[in-house]
C-alpha cells in the first residue's frame, strides 16, 4: 500500500478536482483505492458522491467520519468507516469528511490524541488498497500534520500564482516539521512528488511564454520540483464535479469524474497523463 498526500497551505489551487479524479483514475486502471478527506469543507466527500442529502435531518456522515478514525483508538478502524464513491465506475473507497470536523481540532489538541493514530490505522489495512489519496485541509493544522504523517509521498498543486508560489516556503517548513515527527517514530521522511501545475490558464501565449518562467520560479526559489504534467483550467472539469439530477422536485448533487462525464476530452487526457507520471515517480506495478 502507498499513500499520497495532495497538500498546499493556499486554497482554490485545484486540490479536490486534482484528488478525486486521481483516485477515479487509478480505481478505473484496476487498483484498490483509498480516498480519505481531512479537510472540514469536505469538498472530495461532495465531490465522491456521499452527500446526497438536502436537510441536515438526514445527514448520515456525521456519526462515522474521519474524525471518530482519529479520536478513537479501539474503535471506528478503516473498514468500519469506509464507504464506497458515487463518482466513477468501478468505484472507490472513501473516508468521509465533516463541516464539523473543524469545531474538534482543539479538543483533539487538549485530549492529547495521537499524531499517527491514522497511519497505524491504515497499516493494519495495508493488505485491503494499493492506493491511499489523502486530501487536506489549505491550512497547518492538526489534520495536515496528520495527513503528512500517515502519507509516504507528498503532490502539491498549485496554480503558480504569486500567493500560492510564496506558500510554498510554509509547506516547506511545514514538511520539515512533519520529517521531525516521521523521524521520531522511525518512518522515513516524507517523499515530495514535486508541484503539479493546476487550473493553468489555457491561453497560449500564456501557456507558450508564461508558464515555463513560473514552473522554473518554483524549483529555483523555493526548491521543489515541477511535475511534467499539467491540469489546466476547462469548463468540462468544473461541469462534471457540478453536475445534478432532479430527484422528484429536488436537485441532487450527482458528481462525476471527467473519465465518467467526458472520456475523451482534453481533461481527461491530462488526468491520464499525470496518473502515468505518478505511476513511474512512485514505482506502482501495473495492476493484476
Amino acid at each position: 500500500m502507498k499513500a499520497i498526500a495532495v497538500y498546499h497551505n493556499k486554497g482554490g489551487v485545484g486540490k479536490t478536482t486534482l484528488t478525486v479524479n486521481l483516485a477515479a483514475a487509478f480505481s478505473r486502471k484496476g487498483y484498490r483505492v483509498l480516498l480519505i478527506d481531512l479537510d472540514s469543507q469536505a469538498n472530495s466527500t461532495y465531490a465522491a458522491g456521499l452527500i446526497r442529502f438536502q436537510d441536515e435531518a438526514d445527514d448520515d456522515i456525521k456519526e462515522n467520519y474521519v474524525y471518530q478514525v482519529i479520536r478513537e483508538r479501539n474503535s471506528y478502524f478503516i473498514q468500519d468507516v469506509v464507504r464506497q464513491s458515487q463518482f466513477t465506475d468501478p468505484p472507490f473507497d472513501v473516508i468521509p469528511s465533516h463541516i464539523d470536523l473543524m469545531q474538534h481540532e482543539f479538543e483533539l489538541k487538549e485530549i492529547g490524541v495521537s499524531y499517527t493514530r491514522l497511519a497505524n490505522k491504515l497499516q493494519k489495512d495495508a493488505d485491503a488498497y494499493d492506493l491511499v489519496v489523502i486530501d487536506t485541509p489549505p491550512s497547518l493544522n492538526l489534520f495536515a500534520q496528520i495527513a503528512l504523517i500517515a502519507a509516504d509521498y507528498l503532490l502539491i498543486p498549485s496554480d503558480l500564482k504569486p500567493f500560492a508560489n510564496e506558500g510554498l516556503r510554509n509547506v516547506r517548513e511545514f514538511v520539515e516539521n512533519a520529517n521531525d515527527l516521521r523521524e521520531q517514530i522511525k518512518k522515513k521522511p516524507l517523499e515530495v512528488l514535486g508541484v503539479v501545475p493546476s487550473k493553468i490558464n489555457t491561453a497560449y501565449k500564456f501557456v507558450e511564454r508564461i508558464l515555463p518562467k513560473m514552473e522554473m520560479a518554483v524549483t529555483e526559489r523555493y526548491g521543489f520540483p515541477v511535475l511534467q504534467s499539467r491540469i489546466f483550467e476547462r469548463r468540462d472539469l468544473s461541469a462534471a464535479i457540478e453536475r445534478m439530477v432532479e430527484v422528484g422536485e429536488l436537485d441532487i448533487p450527482d458528481p462525476q469524474s471527467i473519465f465518467d462525464y467526458k472520456p475523451n476530452s482534453q481533461s481527461a487526457e491530462e488526468f491520464e497523463a499525470l496518473t502515468q507520471e505518478i505511476m513511474q515517480l512512485i514505482e506502482l506495478e501495473e495492476a493484476a
